[in-house]
């Protein structure tokens, strides 16, 4: 058991949360003096950031459209400046896999024969204290080849050798989670922080004796400023434990619609650390939906399922991502398939991976280095699309997308966006929205809802889209009216429909889910009022973000 107790300060950083078994070896005095010494550098220009984001969601309310910034013009047009070279285990990253870092999950995906694992910190994983902590104790474990699992059935759960499992690249939380049960100085360190740097410091000598580095994945990035506070935290703790310059290599996702007019300015800003970009389809979409929900019919989006990677402002966003990395020297990874296999039910799967063999060939064909699967069942379908784009070749660098012009215009032209908003569209986004943040509400991040594996993200865009369709006044295909009444029965019908179990936390979800999709205020992430729930019923207290405040509403142009 461990030594520490509620409110035990060391080295400077205070722990709030209840202890629990093996935490002293992730929570070391010189972990917490390393994360207490990047908090500190950083913790004021982070939060000028986040204020920086409310002022820019405030202006794209009145009308002011994002551009390519005048001021950067230089970086852009300058042919001659490259990012870093691929590094050991990610010149090839034709498959990726992604989940969160619970042991289960550790196990299958570095089995799964993909060539990178995303170890999720982030968006499918509920940030609770204890998920945290065995988090970063399963990644230690994995990279000591001492971890196994045994299911309550009895199947039991063993890591292939090394030299077969893929490259481990870790997604800490964004700029806007805090990490309330660690504070440095009475506040809170940013959960990214958190997670990057006991991730770094405990495992960054391990990679590189196992011949690769310490690798991240970078979220919810809004511009180039964000990009240069990490690259800023990369030196600083490369500098810290003396590990040379540049051995730190990130892979942004590009999930912003602010971040994709800056694409070529977040790989400049880190490009002695710069991987790549990831085309991060859900948060992209919800971003859309956040930034311009209150600008009239021209932005309202049809039902999430219709709003797919071929709708021309999507295209756009993607092809000249591409274009961006390639041209600096950057890897091009594209979005996930979210397909779960059901294995009772054949002629189902048979049709999804169609459709998951079409987007991965539409990625592959459109010059992508690989691309996203949220299960092991797909890594071969994925693997099989990009062997035959990619022959011998190990990804797509020397494509450099010269067709492509760059057009800020067709970013958020959504006028070409085809689609109906229908009243399923409504029950599915009330049904999803309702159950995942349910799972989330129990320490689950990511959940299997009608064969989809559903995340913060996907559940964004369900209550995003609630929200914008009925301030809009939006019609469906039958001419109904989205108006808060008609949603709060059929929110009703739905709620009435859901399966009860004991210890279930529906009740608490939908409080959540009316909050988010029907409020008169927009909060800026779902997971903020769910992370103070979570909070207020383990410490019994009230909880509060600085960071994560509803926005208030602003009148269209």
């Amino acid at each position: 058991m461990n030594s520490f107790t509620d409110n035990f300060t060391i080295n400077g950083v205070t722990l709030t949360a209840q202890p629990m078994a093996r935490q002293n070896e992730v929570l070391t005095p010189d972990a917490l003096e390393f994360i207490a010494r990047l908090h500190r550098a950083t913790a004021e220009r982070r939060q000028d950031l986040l204020e920086a984001r409310h002022a820019r969601r405030a202006e794209i309310a009145r009308g002011i459209d994002p551009q390519f910034p005048a001021e950067t013009a230089q970086i852009r047009n300058d042919p001659n400046w490259r990012v870093a070279p691929p590094a050991p285990g990610l010149t090839d990253r034709r498959v990726e896999i992604t989940g969160p870092v619970d042991r289960k999950m550790t196990i299958n995906a570095l089995n799964s024969g993909a060539k990178v694992w995303l170890a999720d910190m982030e968006d499918s994983q509920t940030p609770s204290w204890r998920n945290v902590v065995r988090g970063q104790i399963n990644l230690i474990d994995a990279l000591e080849d001492r971890i196994d699992f045994t299911a309550p059935e009895g199947k039991e759960y063993r890591l292939r050798p090394f030299e077969e499992r893929p490259t481990i690249v870790v997604r800490p939380r964004g700029w806007h989670l805090p990490e309330k049960n660690m504070l440095v100085d009475g506040k809170p360190v940013a959960g990214g922080i958190v997670d990057f740097g006991l991730f770094f410091f405990h495992n960054a000598q391990r990679l590189l004796a196992l011949g690769h580095g310490p690798y991240f994945y970078l979220p919810k990035i809004e511009n180039r400023f964000e990009a240069r506070l990490w690259n800023d935290i990369f030196v600083l703790a490369q500098d810290l434990l003396g590990i040379p310059q540049g051995t730190i290599r990130a892979t942004v996702l590009i999930e912003t619609i602010t971040a994709a007019f800056e694409m070529e300015e977040i790989l400049y800003e880190l490009r002695d650390h710069a991987a790549g970009l990831n085309a991060g389809r859900w948060d992209y979409i919800f971003s859309v939906i956040k930034n311009f929900r209150t600008r009239g019919p021209r932005f309202v989006t049809p039902d999430r399922g219709q709003v797919t990677m071929t709708q021309p402002f999507m295209r756009a966003y993607t092809e000249q991502l591409v274009r961006a990395c390639h041209r600096r020297g950057a890897m091009a990874i594209g979005g996930m398939a979210a397909f779960v296999p059901n294995r009772r039910d054949p002629e189902a799967n048979a049709i999804a991976f169609e459709k998951v063999r079409a987007d991965k060939q539409r990625e592959a064909d459109d010059g992508f280095d690989g691309s996203w699967v949220a299960h092991p069942d797909l890594v071969p379908v994925a693997r099989e699309v990009f062997d035959t784009v990619l022959g011998e070749r190990p990804n797509q660098l020397d494509r450099l997308r010269e067709d492509v012009v760059p057009d800020d215009r067709a970013l958020i032209d959504l006028s070409t966006c085809e689609g109906t908003i229908t009243e399923a569209g409504i029950r599915n986004n009330i049904e999803l929205g309702i159950r995942y943040i349910e799972a989330w509400l129990r320490g689950s991040g990511a959940v299997a809802i009608h064969n989809l594996m559903e995340d913060a993200a996907t559940a964004e865009i369900s209550r995003s889209q609630i929200w914008q369709w009925v301030y809009s006044r939006a019609i469906t295909d039958q001419g109904e009216i989205v108006t808060r009444h008609w949603v709060e029965e059929i929110l009703d019908e739905e709620f009435a429909r859901l399966e009860r179990f004991d210890g279930d936390r529906f009740r608490d979800a939908r409080e959540l889910f009316e909050e988010c999709a029907l409020g008169s205020e927009f909060p800026t992430f779902l997971t903020m009022p769910a992370y103070a729930r979570y909070l207020c019923e383990t410490a019994g207290k009230e909880d509060e973000f600085e960071a994560g405040l509803p926005e208030r509403q602003f009148a269209a142009a």
